[in-house]
């Protein structure tokens, strides 16, 4: 990993910078052919700096920063008492992994999840689930190199449409 990098909880003072990062990644992974009506509304609604920073006072310790001499490389955010879709267990999920594309490969996504691990075993929870765009290759092959196993599928809404998903869990040990 590289040298400088540290994982610790969001704060208040990163919403700013944690809305530009999410509304970044969340482009270049989603909007593949352009930048739609439908997704900015969601990217407007969804990643706004008051939301985020409610988000972070609300739930201290559910949002993970990788930063670098204050600037922030990526980010994970855990909702703790979610149902997994796949199969009804009320278990923690994994609902962001986010790096900047210019970090990938520097295992910052790597030191992110283990962050989020260590998170939900830290509340004596044993599992974690997550969704991915089916179509997110990379991000597919790499959680399942972490010990994720596809376990059944599930669609996003947005407005009016839906996105298939594949849903993945990961039973956690101490």
């Amino acid at each position: 990993m590289k040298e400088g990098i540290v994982f610790r909880k969001a704060e208040s003072s990163d919403s700013v910078q944690l809305s530009v990062l999410f509304k970044q990644v969340y482009i270049q992974t989603y909007d593949t052919e352009g930048v739609t009506a439908e997704s900015s509304n969601y990217i407007s609604r969804q990643f706004s700096v008051e939301k985020i920073e409610d988000t972070i006072i609300k739930n201290p310790g559910n949002i993970i920063v990788a930063s670098n001499g204050g600037n922030l490389l990526g980010a994970a955010e855990i909702e703790f008492d979610n149902v997994c879709p796949a199969d009804n267990i009320r278990t923690p999920e994994l609902c962001k992994l986010y790096v900047l594309e210019r970090f990938y490969g520097k295992g910052i996504g790597y030191g992110l999840l283990k962050e989020a691990e260590m998170a939900v075993i830290s509340k004596g929870k044993n599992m974690i689930w997550l969704t991915v765009y089916f179509m997110n290759s990379r991000a597919i092959a790499f959680y399942e190199r972490n010990g994720f196993k596809y376990t059944g599928d599930t669609y996003f809404e947005i407005d009016l449409n839906k996105y298939k998903n594949r849903v993945y869990i990961k039973e956690l040990y101490n």
